[in-house]
């Protein structure tokens, strides 16, 4: 059998995966993906897809888009809740395998689907109503974009936060770019390249949510919410603040990174990805040895390309941010290590991805900022 005969089979056979994830996409389920209500002069968003711990797929994003925009309009509401069904998940992230699936044959999902996404995430970022998220359990990728851009986020005991794309050769999108660099010191960067999983109080504590409230006094804080006579942002945050105040859980823990944050500064202040490599190498520290074991699984593309991502966005709006973003997730459909990422991690579960490049020296500074190029007429517009 000739190569072109075996290419053409996998070929068929992925456009045939594809066209399955795409129907069960798209299928119009008893219950739907997720649920848009108004509750007196609340929007609440639901996203319910508990079985699969909310992930977000396109047709999530292409009903929440539309209705956000109504209700940011609209004189008959006042602020926008987002939550998920389930109890285990806010949102574990983006539909990965579709999207993987749909990369593999060129298939236009690859493109629309990141498209979508961001322009999602600004209108959440440029929302002129309050947006409140609720983060109640599993926070992560695409989860993260539809939560962090919003003007509150409130997490819970349940909370995990992580943005783990550079373990599947991707980079932390949904405005990773924007907000991690934010965040104090190198701690942004330090999440961004080894996809440190944060639970709880922690969330809040590193200035990802805004707020802590215990996981059992969610529905009297929602409640609370819908119910307020006038929901200026200030009345907002005194119920918020309030809430906060009563949820002694945890507080008396310290910080789960603490201990190590001038080791953060220190060790993640290079001006390379090779350089802060360098530093944990020489450091010798425990804590040092564990990041080098971490950072050593990842995609080295990924990672030197998520360092320059937040290098870039610690001076740009989150609309420029998106706009970049755009560029490298095109990229990475371009490229291998998302694929052979998603088959390691997701699909063959070996944990054991072939990187190309596999080592850092051998990605080149061209490779990195060709990610970063201009798509011209196919660029994200905003």
């Amino acid at each position: 059998m000739s190569l072109t005969t075996v290419t053409s089979k996998h070929r068929v056979r992925a456009i045939c995966r594809l066209h399955r994830i795409q129907g069960h996409m798209m299928s119009s389920s008893v219950e739907p993906e997720v649920l848009l209500e108004k509750v007196g002069r609340t929007g609440v968003i639901t996203l319910n897809r508990p079985k699969v711990l909310n992930a977000l797929n396109l047709t999530m994003i292409r009903a929440i888009y539309p209705q956000l925009k109504q209700w940011e309009s609209g004189d008959d509401t006042d602020l926008v809740i987002i939550k998920g069904a389930g109890g285990k998940a806010f949102c574990a992230g983006g539909d990965i395998r579709a999207i993987t699936e749909a990369g593999k044959v060129g298939d236009p999902l690859a493109k629309v689907f990141f498209r979508e996404e961001y322009i999602l995430n600004n209108a959440i970022g440029t929302c002129k109503k309050p947006f409140i998220a609720f983060i109640d359990g599993i926070t992560m990728g695409g989860g993260v974009g539809l939560s962090v851009h919003g003007r509150f986020r409130v997490a819970t005991e349940k909370t995990m936060f992580a943005m783990p794309e550079t373990a599947i050769g991707l980079f932390p999108d949904v405005g990773g770019g924007y907000f991690l660099p934010r965040l104090q010191g190198k701690l942004g960067l330090f999440l961004a390249l080894t996809g440190f999983r944060l639970k709880g109080r922690d969330v809040h504590r590193a200035g990802i949510a805004t707020h802590f409230v215990e996981s059992k006094k969610m529905l009297d804080l929602e409640k609370e919410l819908i119910d307020l006579r006038s929901p200026s942002a200030d009345n907002i945050s005194r119920v918020l603040n309030s809430f906060q105040n009563e949820s002694s859980l945890d507080l008396e823990k310290p910080f789960i990174l603490e201990e190590h944050i001038s080791d953060i500064e220190r060790l993640f202040s290079s001006s390379s990805m090779e350089g802060i490599m360098q530093n944990l190498k020489a450091d010798g520290s425990d804590f040092a040895k564990r990041q080098v074991e971490t950072l050593s699984k990842m995609s080295p593309t990924s990672l030197k390309m998520t360092f320059k991502q937040l290098q870039l966005g610690a001076t740009l709006s989150l609309r420029d941010v998106l706009v970049m973003e755009y560029r490298l997730s095109q990229a990475c459909m371009r490229g291998c290590d998302f694929y052979e990422g998603v088959r390691a991690v997701l699909v063959d579960k070996d944990q054991s991805p072939k990187w190309k490049p596999c080592t850092l020296e051998e990605v080149t500074d061209q490779s990195v900022e060709e990610c970063f190029s201009s798509l011209g007429e196919m660029d994200l517009s905003l």
